[in-house]
C-alpha cells in the first residue's frame, strides 16, 4: 500500500501532533501520577470524540464483536503501550526510550509481512526502516545509547510497548469500514475502561494538580490523543499499518524542529544527519524516489492493455 501527498501530509500533522504528547506529559506528571495522567488523557478525548460522533450524524455500533475489537485495539493502542513506556521512562533516559520505540515500524513490518497478503516484506522496506533507526538514533545524540547498559527492564518495557503498536496496527485494519470518528471513540471508550482501575490504586484524589497542569492534561486528551486519534486511523485504512507507525521516525524530528523555530535552540550537524537518514529511510520504504529513477520501466499487471 502505497502513500499519497495527502497521507504524506496527514503523517507529518500526526508527528507534530505526538511530539507535542511529550510537553504536555511533562507538565502534567508534576501533579498527577502516571496511570491517572493515562485515564485522563484518554477520557477526555472520548468525550471529545463521542461529541464529534454526535455532530458528524453517525452512531456508536451495537455489536458486541466490534466492541470486543474495540477493547482489543484499546489494549494494544492505548492501555498496554502507554502503560509500558510511562513505567519504562522512570528508569531509562528519553532520548534512549525514544530510540527503542522507533523500532516499532521494523516490528510492524515483520508482523505484517507474516499477518497480510499487501503489504509485504521487501528489501527496500527492510532497508528504510534500518536507515530510520539509524537517523532516531544520531538526531537524538549518541550519549543516549550510553543508556543501554542500565536498566534492563526498563528498556524491555519500551519494546514491549513498540511490538504492541505494531500489533495495533495490523489489528486496527479491521476497522477500515467504520467511520473514523467511531472507531476513534470505541477505542478510547474501551480504554477509559481499562486505565479505570489502575488508576484508582494510585489514590488520585489526594493530588491536587494547579491549572497550567490540568490545561496541559485538556491540551494531551484534545490534540495529541482525540485529534491524533482521527489521523491514524485515517491513515492507516489509507496506507497500511507499515506507513502509519513511520510516524515514530519523524515524531524526534518534529520535535527538533520545533525546539529550533519556537524556543531558538541549535541545530547540531548530527542532528542534521540524523534528520537525512530518517528521510532516507522513508523514501526506500515508499519505494516511489527508486521508481523514478528507473522510470517505472516495468508495466504494471493490474492495468489493462488498451483496446485496438
Amino acid at each position: 500500500m502505497r502513500m499519497g501527498p495527502r497521507e504524506w501530509l496527514m503523517l507529518f500533522a500526526l508527528s507534530l501532533l505526538w511530539g507535542g504528547s511529550f510537553f504536555f506529559v511533562e507538565v502534567a506528571l508534576d501533579g498527577l501520577p502516571p496511570f491517572t495522567l493515562v485515564l485522563g488523557r484518554v477520557g477526555l478525548a472520548a468525550v471529545i470524540l463521542l461529541g464529534a460522533v454526535r455532530l458528524a450524524s453517525h452512531r456508536l455500533p451495537r455489536s458486541a464483536g466490534i466492541w470486543f475489537a474495540f477493547a482489543v485495539m484499546a489494549l494494544l493502542n492505548n492501555a498496554v503501550p502507554f502503560s509500558l513506556i510511562t513505567w519504562g521512562q522512570v528508569r531509562i533516559d528519553s532520548g534512549l526510550a525514544a530510540i527503542l520505540n522507533a523500532t516499532t515500524p521494523l516490528f510492524t513490518v515483520l508482523l505484517a509481512h507474516l499477518l497480510t497478503q499487501d503489504e509485504r516484506l521487501t528489501a527496500g522496506r527492510l532497508a528504510g526502516v534500518g536507515l530510520g533507526i539509524a537517523g532516531v538514533a544520531l538526531l537524538v545524540g549518541p550519549t543516549a545509547l550510553a543508556g543501554i547498559t542500565g536498566d534492563l527492564m526498563g528498556q524491555l518495557a519500551v519494546l514491549g510497548a513498540a511490538i504492541s503498536y505494531a500489533g495495533a496496527g495490523i489489528f486496527g485494519r479491521r476497522f477500515r469500514e467504520l467511520p473514523t470518528v467511531v472507531t476513534s471513540a470505541g477505542m478510547l471508550i474501551c480504554a477509559t475502561v481499562l486505565m479505570a482501575p489502575l488508576a484508582v490504586l494510585e489514590r488520585p484524589w489526594t493530588r491536587s494538580p494547579d491549572t497550567h497542569m490540568l490545561a496541559a492534561l485538556g491540551a494531551l486528551a484534545a490534540f495529541s490523543t482525540a485529534l491524533a486519534y482521527l489521523l491514524y486511523f485515517r491513515i492507516l485504512a489509507a496506507a497500511g499499518a507499515t506507513n502509519v507507525l513511520l510516524v515514530t521516525f519523524l515524531v524526534p524530528v518534529t520535535a527538533l524542529l520545533l525546539g529550533v523555530l519556537v524556543l531558538g535552540e541549535s541545530l547540531a550537524w548530527t542532528a542534521l544527519a540524523g534528520m537525512g537518514l530518517i528521510f532516507l529511510g522513508l523514501a526506500a520504504v515508499d519505494g516511489r524516489p527508486l521508481r523514478w529513477l528507473q522510470g517505472e520501466t516495468r508495466p504494471n499487471p493490474n492495468q489493462s492493455s488498451p483496446r485496438r
